[in-house]
């Protein structure tokens, strides 16, 4: 099999579980050139994986031979250097978000289609067996209809985390803990449980932290087959807990926690997937899990390469998130607020 030609885009702290699985990979793809404009982290990169460093996308850009790119650089970078890769006819594999606001998500994406190349996003939480599993029996119908949806997305994140220059701002990342973390989670929910039409609720900064976006957010929702639900999530919730997706259909309950599952059927059958203890990052350490979600995620995309299909997450795809993000964001700023008459 001849190896696809992949170049690397940023060395920072999102690179290390792609360098893993582009490592599995090998008999498939070949790491081509791996790219900081930063000295420090080309270095500090070059210690640990034995990719062929690179100092200049520009390199890459012109090197004819690289057929796809990784880009791993901050959310805020990212219309720039896929307009550039789409315009060199290289395909591209972009870390969430897609940008730092939907209009700039939507040129993105609308930019590569135009170039026609392929377009894939990092939402790994979709690879997990647990999720793949419920969506098999929700696609089936053997569920019946969904009636109801509550997602708890309760992580921890120390002050030291948004300490870092830029980090949990608008300008650079595009939010706080729904489009940085919960993300993924919301992808997932809405892969399995279909669009949401309306949302009412609340998003604001905690007293734990000390940053300019959101931290914690509370909403009710309302799907398009008029399914209701909620929406918990936060990065104030010590020390981390599993995000957790609770599904309640006309014929059974099903419970996402981290990878595990649980299906509970009206019938009295009980179905289980064991936690395969990878999910972590839910705690201080964003990065302590292991690579093998984001390894399912870049074989699908070098596959849809090859064989010329649309990636499991395509930007259309991850544009339903990013609209749901937006939507929570706006409900917490309006004030349709009813107060609760005093007893």
């Amino acid at each position: 099999m001849t190896k696809t030609r992949i170049a690397l885009v940023g060395l920072g702290m999102a690179v290390t579980p792609h360098a893993r699985g582009l490592l599995d990979l090998a008999d498939r793809v070949e790491v081509v050139h791996a790219f900081s404009p930063s000295e420090r982290r080309r270095t500090e990169f070059g210690q640990r994986f034995a990719f062929p460093l690179c100092d200049s996308l520009d390199r890459i850009l012109d090197d004819r031979s690289v057929e796809a790119v990784l880009v791993l650089t901050p959310a805020n970078t990212h219309l720039d250097i896929a307009h550039r890769c789409a315009e060199a006819g290289k395909h591209v594999l972009l870390e969430k978000p897609i940008e730092i606001t939907t209009t700039r998500a939507r040129e993105l994406v609308t930019t590569c289609g135009a170039a026609g190349v392929t377009l894939g996003i990092v939402l790994q939480h979709r690879f997990r067996p647990a999720g793949m599993t419920l969506a098999r029996h929700l696609a089936s119908g053997s569920m019946g209809e969904v009636v109801g949806c509550s997602t708890v997305i309760r992580l921890w994140r120390p002050q030291t985390y948004y300490d870092e220059p830029g980090r949990g701002s608008f300008a650079r990342d595009g939010g706080g803990v729904l489009i940085s973390q919960g993300i993924h989670t919301l992808d997932l929910m809405l892969s399995l449980a279909g669009p949401i039409v309306e949302v009412t609720g609340y998003a604001a900064t905690s007293p734990v932290h000390r940053m300019e976006t959101e931290d914690m957010v509370c909403a009710a929702v309302r799907f398009r087959n008029g399914a209701l639900g909620t929406i918990d999530a936060t990065t104030a919730a010590y020390p981390g807990f599993p995000e957790r997706i609770e599904l309640i259909t006309r014929e059974a309950t099903a419970a996402l926690a981290g990878t595990s599952l649980e299906i509970a059927w009206q019938d009295g059958r009980r179905e289980s997937v064991a936690s395969d203890r990878s999910a972590g990052g839910t705690g201080a350490d964003p990065m302590a899990f292991p690579h093998d979600y984001h390894r399912a995620v870049m074989a699908d995309f070098v596959e849809a390469v090859r064989t010329g299909r649309p990636p499991r997450v395509t930007g259309e795809e991850a544009l339903k998130v990013h609209c749901l993000i937006d939507a929570l964001i706006a409900a917490g700023k309006a004030d349709g607020r009813v107060m609760v008459a005093a007893a």
